[in-house]
């Protein structure tokens, strides 16, 4: 299976594209989308495209998005959803199944803790997929959120084998815990 990654940002989009055969994790490419200092639909327009040209180049079979945390300043939330919605489009748009993961989500599936600086998610980044070198932050976190979707991915599927079972049982699974 072949996991596309994308971390929005509104200046720099960051891509990663892994394959996922059995347990391993094999590094495919990285990069970023760069987008012109212009006005907000030439740069929306840019991530569209650029999206939509890794589509047409990998051919992922599904997608994996980091989702927007709040920051501090709304009008930055605000354009990073943006970004993050022509990224969207783009995937959408090429029919792949789309995931989202939070921030703290990649972080603990890649370094083990959700409060992992930068340079942390690089480096575990780096060795999960056995690179000669430091990816860029940005490809960094792209590349994550496709490790976290490949993770994810694993125990949904797990989850999935043994839920006939639990129903059986009288059981069922809501947020992550057993319930009766």
């Amino acid at each position: 299976m072949k996991i596309l990654g994308i971390d929005p940002g509104l200046r720099t989009t960051g891509f990663g594209v892994i394959q996922k055969e059995g347990s391993r994790l094999i590094y495919l490419a990285s990069g970023t989308i760069k987008t012109p200092d212009a006005a907000l639909p030439e740069r929306l327009k840019t991530i569209l495209s650029g999206v939509s040209e890794i589509i047409r180049t990998y051919q992922p079979d599904c997608a994996a998005i980091e989702k927007v945390f709040v920051n501090v300043n709304p009008q930055s939330t605000l354009l990073l959803g943006q970004a993050r919605g022509a990224a969207i489009c783009a995937l959408v748009g090429a029919e792949l199944a789309v995931a989202e993961y939070t921030a703290l989500q990649v972080k603990q599936a890649v370094v083990g803790h959700g409060k992992a600086k930068k340079e942390q998610v690089q480096e575990m980044v780096r060795r999960l997929l056995v690179l000669s070198g430091l990816p860029s932050s940005d490809a960094a976190d792209a590349l994550g959120v496709a490790i976290c979707h490949a993770h994810s991915g694993e125990a949904l599927d797990k989850l999935g084998s043994i839920a006939p079972e639990l129903a059986k049982k009288g059981l069922r699974v809501r947020g992550g815990r057993l319930i009766g």
